[in-house]
C-alpha cells in the first residue's frame, strides 16, 4: 500500500511529497481546489493547515487525497 511519508510546503499550492516506495514528487494542487469540498482550500491560510496521517496528508477541515492520486498527479 502506497503511503505519503513526508510533506513539505513549497509555496503557492505546491507540496513536496515523499512516498513509501522511496520516490519523491512535487504536486501542484491549485487546479484541483474547486467545488464545495476542495474549494475551501483555495484560501492559502486554510491550505497550509495540513498534517501527515499514517497514510496521506489531511487538512484541518478533514479533506484528504489518496496517496495513489497524489503520486499520479505529481512530477
Amino acid at each position: 500500500m502506497l503511503r505519503v511519508k513526508d510533506v513539505d510546503y513549497l509555496g503557492d499550492y505546491r507540496l513536496a511529497l515523499a512516498f513509501s516506495n522511496g520516490e519523491h514528487k512535487v504536486v501542484d494542487l491549485e487546479p484541483y481546489l474547486v467545488g464545495e469540498v476542495f474549494g475551501t482550500l483555495h484560501n492559502k491560510e486554510q491550505f497550509i493547515q495540513y498534517a501527515l496521517t499514517p497514510v496521506t496528508i489531511e487538512w484541518s477541515n478533514g479533506v484528504d487525497l489518496a496517496p495513489e492520486y497524489l503520486y499520479e498527479i505529481g512530477s
